[in-house]
């Protein structure tokens, strides 16, 4: 049995699991760790047990439950779903009351919810915790988003706080330098409590549902220097670098910059060449998707991200498709450096409608589950260690801070003035794309939204009359207060009677 008492305790080590310990080993903070397969601990204690006092393997769950201060903290990183149940309801048999649980998995935020309640009736407190940044993140400073309990938080919180990314207090940039044994300090942390129950996970599926739509839309400005420039990966990748220098500076165009300047080792081919083009998903989009047809909410370019993907995977059919289905032969004839700057303008444009649809998903629905989201500061977490950290995030940080109760982030001053400024470029490349037979659904939907959003009547007066026709679903009146449902008796079809029955309001 062990003789110190950790500060907090963690069940899961597989990579993320792993690569989160060692964050918390780095910043002083005791750690028990327990996993079901006792020789993974046994390997991980081995490769990094150097630390003396600061990490204890547990061999049983009783052990690791013993070995931590109370009120007992314990982070769980397993398989989201019913692995994540069995912990939990193992745990709890063990737990006293006022100790914590914390879910840091990629958690659907129901089953959070329902998590909460059972654990209160036990009198345990929960937190369901997005955590973003992938394996590295989860190593140097993830992105933080907790919910649950506020007493229960502010007992997590010098630890959350302090293993999160930090950004500069100024720019709102990352800053650099973390290193294994030497973390990052000071800066603001990316961590800030979310809203009761579920919100956490609520806010962490928004973010990875907008993370499909950035890299979606990368993918098709790709594919429109390809198609319609013939440009080479490495060219590519040096225009990528050169727009991480302005205002599209993310962690996902540098990324991509990288990919395609590298060579395959084997084939000395560029590496974005011999990459099979089947995209794979965990579904978190999804979630995002069917939410927002749930909510009633228009996300149209995160759904158009995840079918992509879904249409990416039936590899076999598009081979056969290509041989059959015939497209335009038109090609661009036109300025290079010309429609680098379009795709540009494209893609940033695409990118403030995707975020809007995002944030606009999240104030519905903090009114469904009663929730409080601080808008600006969830932009603020995401400025570093997460997938989607960008400096473009900084720009929303501060339209929140100028209206908190913002209803769309395209009615701020300064993306209203961004868009107004590129929208010529974003339009010419959606037609070109057309004409020139280059898919780009996220780059085309961005922009029937923002169409859409932006007309003060769009045609589903006739949609209400079609439905009032086939179907007696009434419909609202043009000349009347809104609220009020009438309904006209349509006899033989093209021979309506000319009375109409108010039917409620």
């Amino acid at each position: 049995m062990a003789t110190l008492q950790s500060d907090i305790g963690l069940v899961g080590l597989a990579v993320m699991g792993q690569n989160l310990a060692l964050n918390i080993v780095d910043h002083g903070f005791g750690l028990s760790v327990y996993n079901r397969t006792v020789e993974k601990t046994e390997q991980f204690l081995t490769a990094h047990g150097g630390t003396p006092g600061k990490l204890f393997g547990a061999k049983t769950p009783a052990e690791l439950v013993q070995s931590l201060k109370k009120p007992r903290k314990i982070i769980i990183l397993v398989q989201a779903g019913k692995p994540t149940d069995a912990v939990i309801d193992n745990l709890a048999l063990l737990l006293e009351a006022g100790d914590i649980i914390i879910d840091g998995g990629n958690a659907l935020w129901t089953d959070t919810i329902r998590r909460e309640k059972a654990l209160k009736e036990k009198g345990l407190r929960f937190i369901g915790s997005g955590v973003s940044g992938g394996e590295e993140g989860a190593r140097f400073g993830p992105s933080l988003m907790p919910g649950g309990d506020i007493a229960a938080w502010n007992e997590l919180k010098p630890i959350w706080e302090a293993i999160a990314a930090k950004v500069d207090a100024k720019t709102g940039k990352p800053l650099p330098g973390a290193r294994p044994g030497h973390p990052v300090r000071g800066g603001v942390p990316c961590a800030a409590y979310i809203a009761e129950n579920g919100g956490g996970h609520y806010v962490k599926m928004v973010h990875n549902g907008i993370e499909y739509g950035d890299m979606q839309m990368i993918c098709e400005a790709y594919a429109l220097m390809k198609s319609l420039l013939g440009l080479k990966p490495a060219e590519m990748g040096t225009i990528f670098s050169e727009w991480n220098r302005g205002a599209l500076d993310s962690f996902l165009i540098e990324i991509t910059a990288d990919i395609l300047k590298q060579k395959d080792h084997t084939t000395k081919k560029p590496f974005i060449d011999i990459v099979l083009d089947t995209a794979g998903q965990k579904g978190t989009g999804k979630w995002t998707s069917v939410n927002a047809l749930d909510m009633g909410v228009p996300a149209p370019t995160v759904a158009e991200a995840v079918f992509a993907r879904c249409l990416s995977a039936v590899k076999e059919e598009r081979v056969a498709a290509s041989k059959i289905l015939k497209g335009p032969k038109k090609k661009y004839r036109g300025s290079k450096k010309a429609l680098i700057r379009a795709i540009h303008d494209a893609l940033y444009c695409s990118k403030i409608c995707s975020y809007a649809q995002g944030f606009q998903l999240m104030r519905t629905a903090q009114a469904e589950y009663n929730w409080k989201f601080r808008f600006g500061e969830i932009a603020q977490i995401w400025r570093g260690g997460c997938i989607i950290r960008a400096a473009f995030l900084q720009k929303i940080t501060e339209a929140y801070a100028r209206n908190p109760n913002l209803a769309n982030l395209l009615l701020d001053p300064y993306f209203n003035k961004t868009v107004q400024k590129a929208q010529e470029n974003w339009r010419k490349v959606v037609a070109l794309a057309a004409e020139c037979g280059v898919a780009v659904p996220t780059f085309s939907s961005a922009l029937t939204y923002y169409d859409g959003y932006r007309s003060a009547r769009v045609p589903a007066n006739l949609l209400q009359a079609q439905r009032d026709y086939f179907g007696s679903h009434t419909y609202e009146r043009t000349d009347q207060p809104r609220g009020q449902f009438y309904h006209l008796e349509w006899t033989t079809p093209g021979r309506p009677q000319t009375a109409i029955i108010k039917v409620k309001g």
